[in-house]
């Protein structure tokens, strides 16, 4: 099937090099010049697994990179997958409206019946209510009559994008015609045992916020039970969690050998939730929730607790430390996430300005973040070095946010040295340091 795809970040860019990688003929445009000449030379502008790999082996031949909308606007079926970022308190829908009117210009005159599905994350009832009118308009055409439209979500984890699109899940698909669930439905095909969701547009578009809402709600969840347990005293968060994960309902006996659900990893406490998703996407829901006449009191809970997060581990350093001013803090990972470069709402972000404040000296480390990406702090004062033995050196405290496996052996790179070490992710072994804290413990 000839694909298009609007928008070359995580979403569109591993959607396209991975139907690319299935047998499709697909070209990717996106309006950022410079992402495009990166991809066209083979290079992933984002650190994804395996990415700039499936790009190489697949470009000139399934594979097209460009600036030009209208190119990818010739194809069957076009996909969009631009940002809808948040936008005082509410999702933005202006790149997809854009996106949106530019494939319609390019459709105009067609009598193939072409088909536009939104991979972006768009809360429920803008399909219908915002993109099929717009594309009307620009395509003067009508929905349903001369094109299609409809909703393909997408589950991708960021870091493992790759592997979460070619062993999917499931798979939704909204529409409210027959010929646009057939297209959507042929483009799968290749993957005849994944559960297949048919439902509206509105239905699906409901199904990603859902998922999403639910992930961070076992988060926010988790760190509220750790708090209460600091607040008892005498409880240790990851041992409570440990008797939770072993309930039936997260895990079970597979030949004599306990298997943990992958859930269950959300029921974890740390230091918060953040990247490109969950954070907006809450907060989006919750939004269009008041709009309705509904209260998101859950919803506006989840997204207090998270809010609230990173300032344990300030409260920590606080009650540890004599002063923050002048103490010379070092922050392990930047990004949200491991095996991502995305700082998007990155929980060290929110720890990292009030150290500053302070009057710390703060010195980060990341195995992908560099000084670029972070250039507000680094004009505030934050030091960012590629070299972890140095970003620990003569640290009056070790802040761990992002669990890289890099930091698997601080023990040994600290040596005996005692600087006090607080674990944001309850990710090392306490007993391996002199003075040691760590969420919910």
């Amino acid at each position: 099937m000839r694909v298009g795809v609007v928008g070359a970040g995580y979403v569109g860019l591993v959607t396209g090099a991975c139907l690319a990688e299935l047998g499709h003929q697909v070209t990717v445009a996106d309006v950022d010049s410079a992402r495009i000449d990166a991809v066209s030379a083979g290079r992933s502008p984002i650190h994804e697994l395996g990415l700039s790999e499936l790009l190489q082996r697949n470009l000139g031949s399934r594979f097209h990179a460009t600036t030009d909308v209208a190119a990818a606007a010739a194809a069957d079926l076009v996909l969009i997958a631009v940002g809808t970022p948040l936008r005082a308190g509410e999702m933005d829908p202006t790149a997809l409206l854009a996106a949106v009117s530019e494939v319609g210009r390019a459709w105009r005159g067609r009598t193939d019946y072409p088909v536009l599905a939104v991979k972006s994350t768009v809360v429920p009832g803008t399909t219908d209510r915002v993109v099929a009118p717009a594309l009307e308009a620009a395509a003067a055409g009508r929905a349903g009559v001369d094109f299609g439209v409809g909703v393909n979500p997408e589950f991708l984890t960021e870091g493992q994008a790759l592997a979460d699109f070619m062993s999917p899940d499931r798979i939704v698909i909204g529409a409210n015609e027959g010929a646009t669930v057939e297209v959507l439905e042929s483009l799968y095909k290749v993957f005849p045992t994944v559960p297949l969701i048919r439902t509206n547009t509105r239905t699906a578009e409901m199904v990603k916020y859902a998922s999403n809402a639910l992930l961070a709600t076992m988060i926010s969840f988790s760190n509220e039970i750790a708090n209460i347990g600091v607040a008892v005293g005498g409880v240790d968060v990851v041992e409570v969690m440990e008797g939770v994960h072993a309930s039936r309902y997260l895990s079970w006996s597979d030949q004599g050998e306990v298997r943990v659900a992958p859930i269950a990893s959300y029921l974890m406490a740390g230091c918060g939730y953040g990247g490109s998703c969950l954070p907006k996407d809450v907060q989006a829901l919750a939004a269009l929730a008041r709009r309705t006449g509904e209260d998101p009191r859950l919803l506006d809970a989840v997204t207090a607790v998270n809010a609230a997060q990173p300032g344990r581990l300030l409260e920590i350093l606080g009650q540890e430390l004599l002063s923050l001013r002048g103490a010379k803090i070092t922050v392990l990972g930047l990004a949200f996430k491991p095996d991502t470069g995305d700082t998007r709402e990155s929980p060290a972000l929110a720890i990292i300005g009030p150290l500053l404040d302070a009057g710390a000296r703060v010195i980060a480390h990341d195995p992908v973040v560099t000084a670029g990406e972070v250039p507000e702090l680094v004009a505030a004062g934050l030091v960012v070095t590629a070299n972890l033995a140095e970003a620990i050196a003569e640290a009056d405290a070790v802040v761990l946010v992002t669990p890289w496996d890099d930091y698997r052996g601080l023990a040994k790179i600290i040596g005996d040295r005692r600087p006090l070490v607080v674990d944001g992710r309850r990710f090392l072994d306490g007993h391996a340091f002199f003075r040691y804290r760590g969420i919910g413990l």
